[in-house]
C-alpha cells in the first residue's frame, strides 16, 4: 500500500504544470502536515500502543474467557459472533480479533458437528461489527477526522444502524446453530479477568463521555500497564517494549495517512477534488442521495484498495465536500463511510480479514478458502440493507446547521 501511494504521489507531482516542481513539493509537504493528518497519526500511535499493552497484559484472553464462559452450546455460533463483536469493540481491530478468536471457533466446530466455515464466519462478522463501532478503530478515527466530527456523535449515529443489524445477524446465527448439543467451553474465567478488561471499559466509557481521544488513549494505556504489572504479566521494561511494538505496528497506516494527505493536497491544487465532487454532484440532489453516493464511492475505493481504512482516508475529503454542498449532516456521513468500508471489507475474499481467517483454518487442518466464508458472513449484507433503509426511509434526514 505504501508503494502504491508513493507511485500515486509521484504521478501527482507531474500534474499542474502551472506551478514549479518546488512549489508542488511544498504543497505535498503542507498536505502531509495538515492538522487533521497529524492528529490522526498521533491517535493511530496511541491506539497501537494501547492495544499492544493490553494484549501483553492478557486482556484479550481475559475478555474471551469472560464472554465465552456463560454461552451454552446451542448458542455457540451466535455466541462466537457476540465474542468477536465484544473483543473487536474493545481492541479496535478486526484482524487482531479474528487472529485471536478464530482458533477457538475452529476448536468448537468438530465438537458440535458444525462447519468450520460457519463458526469462523460468525467470528469474522462479529469482528467487523466491533471494528466499525470501536472508539480506537483506525476506521473510526479516519471517518471522524475526515468529516470533522466528534467520535461520540459518530458512535451514536452509527450504532442506530449497526446494533439493529447485529441483532438480526445474531438471530440468524442462533437459528442456524440451535441444533448443537455438545457442551464445549474454553477455560473458565478467573478472578483477575474482570480486572484485566478494565482498560477496555475505561476507554469506552471515557470516549462515550466525550473525553478527548488522545487523553482517553493515554489513560487507557496507563491503566493497561498498571493492571499488567499488578497481575505479574509484565514488568516496566515489558510495558515499554509493548508501547514501542504497538506504535511501530501502526507504521504502514501512518505512512499511508501522511502520503494520502500530501497526495490529496496535490490533487486538490490541480483541481482534481473539485472535478470529482462535480462528477458526483450530478447525482446528488440532497442529503439522502449524498449519503448514498458517499456509501457507493467509499465501497468502490475499498474494492480497489482492499483496505477499509485507506478507502476512508481517500474517499473522506471528497465526501466531506459533497456533504458541504448538499447540506448533509457530517456525523451521518462519517457513519455511512465507515459502514461502507465495513460492509465491503467484511465480504472481500482478497481482504486481510478473510485471508487471516482462512490461514487460521489451514493451520488446524480444517482448511477452506476465503471465498468459502462468504456463505457464512451474515452481518455485512444485513448491515448494508439496514444502512440503505436508514438513508432512504429513516425519516427526515438531518442537515448541517
Amino acid at each position: 500500500m505504501t508503494v502504491a501511494f508513493l507511485a500515486a504521489v509521484a504521478f501527482a507531482l507531474c500534474l499542474n504544470r502551472r506551478r514549479t516542481l518546488g512549489e508542488r513539493v511544498e504543497i505535498l509537504a503542507r498536505g502531509m502536515g495538515e492538522t487533521d493528518i497529524m492528529v490522526m497519526c498521533l491517535v493511530f500511535i496511541l491506539a497501537g500502543a494501547f492495544a499492544e499493552v493490553a494484549r501483553e497484559a492478557g486482556a484479550i484472553d481475559a475478555a474471551v474467557r469472560l464472554a465465552q464462559s456463560c454461552i451454552p452450546a446451542r448458542f455457540t455460533v451466535a455466541g462466537l459472533f457476540l465474542v468477536g463483536a465484544l473483543i473487536s469493540l474493545a481492541v479496535g481491530t478486526s484482524c487482531g480479533t479474528i487472529a485471536a478468536v478464530a482458533p477457538i471457533a475452529l476448536a468448537f466446530a468438530p465438537a458440535l458437528s458444525l462447519s468450520p466455515a460457519l463458526t469462523v464466519g460468525a467470528v469474522v462478522s462479529g469482528a467487523m461489527f466491533g471494528d466499525n463501532l470501536s472508539m480506537i478503530s483506525d476506521t473510526t478515527i479516519a471517518a471522524t477526522r475526515t468529516q470533522g466530527v466528534e467520535m461520540r456523535d459518530k458512535f451514536v449515529a452509527n450504532a442506530r444502524i449497526a446494533i439493529p443489524a447485529a441483532v438480526a445477524a445474531f438471530a440468524l446465527y442462533a437459528a442456524i446453530g440451535a441444533n448443537a448439543a455438545a457442551d464445549c467451553r474454553i477455560a473458565p474465567p478467573v478472578w483477575r479477568d474482570a480486572f484485566l478488561v478494565a482498560p477496555y471499559a475505561l476507554v469506552l466509557t471515557l470516549a462515550l463521555a466525550g473525553v478527548n481521544v488522545v487523553a482517553t488513549l493515554f489513560l487507557g494505556a496507563a491503566l493497561a500497564a498498571a493492571t499488567g504489572m499488578a497481575c505479574g504479566a509484565m514488568g516496566f521494561g515489558g510495558v515499554c517494549a509493548a508501547v514501542g511494538k504497538g506504535a511501530l505496528a501502526m507504521g504502514e497506516t501512518l505512512y499511508v495517512a501522511l502520503l494520502a494527505g500530501g497526495f490529496f493536497a496535490l490533487v486538490r491544487s490541480a483541481g482534481g477534488i473539485d472535478a470529482l465532487t462535480a462528477a458526483f454532484s450530478r447525482f446528488v440532489r440532497g442529503s439522502r442521495t449524498c449519503q448514498a453516493g458517499a456509501f457507493a464511492f467509499t465501497a468502490l475505493v475499498n474494492l480497489v484498495t482492499a483496505n477499509n481504512t485507506v478507502a476512508i482516508v481517500i474517499a473522506g475529503p471528497v465526501v466531506r465536500e459533497m456533504g458541504r454542498k448538499s447540506g448533509a449532516d457530517p456525523v451521518r456521513l462519517a457513519g455511512i463511510i465507515d459502514i461502507s468500508g465495513c460492509v465491503v471489507q467484511g465480504l472481500l475474499p482478497y481482504g486481510a480479514q478473510l485471508l487471516i481467517a482462512s490461514a487460521c483454518a489451514a493451520g488446524t487442518g480444517q482448511g477452506f478458502s476465503s471465498a468459502d466464508l462468504l456463505a457464512s458472513l451474515y452481518y455485512a449484507p444485513v448491515l448494508a440493507l439496514f444502512a440503505m433503509v436508514s438513508v432512504f426511509f429513516g425519516g427526515r434526514p438531518p442537515t448541517r446547521r
